[in-house]
């Protein structure tokens, strides 16, 4: 069965199709249907390795029951969880979908040399003198992500050009 549009649905409810928008979710007839992300999927080779990494990267935790050789991994992290599984085919051309990770406790420049350490490369550095960009890496796999600058630094470089507007 087909779902209604909302102005259809609006008027099997009995308001002109001229009501505004506004009336009509207030009488609550217009409902919206939507779905969330359970998990983001990604597809590696060894997967509890990979765990592992972005494990590290997130602070978070590799679930219980998985362990090295299982065909998938669950990472569960403040505000994401990743599952990673198993696939007989490496990664063919460039990814398209990456994550763009923020600092939480330390600097962009900081968390580039940390995840530099925890083994991922670096891809393209994209960091302007002036701070802004960001820096393109690559996981153990290959897998492209990007660092960008920490809310901290970000609020700084705002109130320095509020400032410098101010004083001119």
């Amino acid at each position: 069965m087909r779902a209604l549009s909302p102005v259809a649905r609006a008027r099997l409810d009995g308001f002109p199709v001229e009501t505004p928008w506004k009336i009509i979710r207030a009488h609550g007839t217009v409902s919206v249907m939507a779905s969330s992300v359970h998990h983001v999927t990604i597809d590696c080779a060894d997967t509890y390795r990979l765990a592992t990494f972005w494990a590290e990267v997130l602070a978070g935790k590799i679930g219980d029951d998985d362990l090295p050789g299982d065909p998938e991994a669950l990472v569960e992290a403040d505000g994401v969880s990743l599952l990673f599984v198993a696939v007989p085919e490496g990664r063919a051309v460039k990814n398209r979908i990456h994550f763009d990770i923020q600092p939480t406790d330390r600097g962009r420049d900081e968390e580039v040399e940390r995840l530099l350490a925890l083994g991922a490369t670096l891809v393209a550095d994209r960091r302007r003198p002036d701070g802004s960009g960001w820096a393109t890496l690559a996981d153990i796999e290959g897998n492209e992500f990007c660092v960008e600058r920490s809310a901290a630094e970000r609020a700084a470089a705002t109130t320095t050009t509020t400032a410098t507007a101010t004083a001119v």
